[in-house]
């Protein structure tokens, strides 16, 4: 049992761990796309930024579910009533 707990806190780690790697990324990947537009065409920022931040909401959703189902691992662990 103590190995389930275990590994159910290392993999809430390695899920917070990594969403977190991906979307900083490609929040980073984003904001210098937006930038190199913007230089581009400056009399498109306007709808450049509004899609610029719809997809960084849709981009930041990601470490948020990995952190809801980590949440679920360490307080509710539906792996706990297997063992035995």
């Amino acid at each position: 049992m103590e190995s389930v707990v275990a590994f159910s806190a290392l993999a809430a780690g390695i899920m917070i761990g990594l969403g977190a790697l991906g979307a900083g990324v490609g929040i980073g990947i984003l904001g210098s796309k937006f930038l190199e537009g913007a230089a581009r065409q400056p009399e498109l920022v306007p709808m450049l930024q509004a899609r610029m931040f719809l997809m960084l909401g849709l981009t930041d959703a990601v470490p948020i579910i990995a952190i809801a189902f980590a949440a679920l691992l360490m307080f509710a662990n539906p792996f706990l009533g297997q063992v035995g």
